[in-house]
């Protein structure tokens, strides 16, 4: 299958949507498809991202990535986005390529540069089918990052929510990977929705043999963080992550977390504000910077939990790594979150903004290493049921089922419904 994939994002930004993008692609490519990637260019950003051009090219057998003109994306000096000159080159692309089918990632995200829902016009122009990912709920952060009065954030978000599902609803599909998105696209307004098992977590690069007594000193130059108890923060410094709610919570724990060493592995505009708060503290926190994505399995390995308090999250890719990993997450009750991870099972949920039930579960978890080993256990059990390479196939399965649908359109038989496909609007 010849597939164009464009993205709001991609190597070398690490996040949720560049992750999934990239294993997508080495499944891809094993498989045997031929594959562009159309992503922002970040050549402007190259001072952040010195080695940017490692990730442009023929990165794997039959994947090309290539990068189009991009602009500056909601003040974030580490992200771009495709901008509205993108447009022309995409089109060029495209009818170079002759995809079979088209794949947005982000495409909310997207039209904010570009102006248009990208990929729809050529699709319905060559008869193709057109997909979307619904990766991120971009109404919840527009109070996390608008620098308007908390009494206009409504009207704003009420126009937002307009804009968003008219750009979904362009698409053939939009694909969401938990019940809890699909009820929030739904109620978006987004009548296109289907569901399913889209993301994953490779269990063979989670290698219990990585984990080794001096890791940090070996990797990091941190000897003393080696025998602490080692939680694990994986992700953006940014207003959406929850640091608020951390700092303040972390400061009714302060004498408690007695051998204890916070590991914090990414960046971001709040990282001054982070550093100086747990500095204030007294606690023990570990600033590792930006990691590669290959160095995420390891330093999972050798962690002994993994603490999340965004409650932004419509999956939380980082809370399955964990999992893959072996050890437990705890996580807010909240997004879609709370379908991957099982409370009291794999990690445990704690109510959101409730500083003492965060409490009292992080320290049962610190206190009693059983316990984080049972559910570290349990926890890698059930990553091993959502492999990448099952992930990937289901994304193939529903690409090829759009496309024999327009083939059946082309020849006056109409799409019709597709075996276990869902009628619009049901729940």
């Amino acid at each position: 299958m010849k597939i164009a994939l464009v993205t709001s994002g991609f190597l070398p930004v690490v996040d949720g949507v560049t992750v999934t993008v990239f294993n997508r692609l080495q499944q891809l490519s094993q498989q045997g498809h031929q594959v562009r990637v159309f992503c922002p260019d970040y050549s402007a950003i190259a001072a952040i991202y010195p080695h940017w051009q490692d990730d442009v090219g023929a990165i794997l057998p039959g994947v090309e990535v290539i990068p189009l003109p991009s602009e500056p994306f909601i003040g974030v000096a580490f992200e771009r986005n495709l901008a509205r000159a993108a447009l022309k080159p995409l089109q060029q692309a495209l009818e170079t390529f002759q995809p079979d089918v088209i794949h947005v990632d982000e495409p909310d995200r997207i039209f904010l540069g570009m102006l248009t829902a990208p990929g729809v016009a050529f699709a319905q122009q060559h008869n193709i089918p057109c997909t979307a990912f619904l990766h991120t709920n971009f109404i919840e952060y527009i109070e996390d990052f608008s620098p308007l009065p908390t009494w206009t954030l409504g009207s704003l978000q009420w126009g937002s929510q307009q804009i968003i599902h008219r750009v979904f609803n362009a698409y053939d599909r939009t694909l969401v990977a938990n019940g809890v998105t699909e009820t929030m696209a739904r109620q978006m307004g987004i009548r296109n929705v289907r569901r399913g098992d889209f993301l994953g977590v490779d269990l063979d690069r989670y290698r219990p043999s990585d984990l080794a007594p001096d890791f940090f000193q070996t990797h990091y130059g941190l000897p003393a963080v080696d025998p602490q108890t080692k939680l694990i923060f994986l992700g953006r410094l940014t207003p959406d992550k929850g640091w608020k709610f951390a700092l303040k919570a972390f400061a009714k724990l302060a004498d408690s977390l007695n051998n204890v060493a916070i590991l914090i592995a990414g960046d971001g505009e709040l990282q001054a504000e982070i550093q100086a708060g747990f500095q204030q503290l007294g606690l023990n926190a570990y600033f590792l910077g930006r990691i590669a994505p290959a160095a995420v399995p390891p330093l999972l390995v050798n962690g002994d939990l993994h603490v999340t308090t965004s409650t932004k999250e419509t999956f939380g890719l980082t809370v399955l790594e964990a999992m893959a990993a072996g050890i437990p997450a705890i996580a807010p009750r909240a997004g879609g979150v709370v379908e991957t991870l099982r409370d009291g099972e794999t990690g445990y949920l704690f109510t959101p903004g409730d500083e003492a039930d965060f409490g009292q579960k992080l320290l049962r978890l610190i206190g009693q290493p059983d316990l984080r080993q049972a559910l570290g256990q349990r926890g890698r059990a059930v990553a091993a049921q959502q492999s990448w390479e099952r992930a990937v196939g289901n994304l193939v399965e529903v690409w090829g089922g759009e496309g024999r649908g327009k083939r059946k359109e082309e020849r006056g038989e109409g799409r019709g419904k597709r075996k276990g496909e869902r009628e619009e609007g049901s729940e």
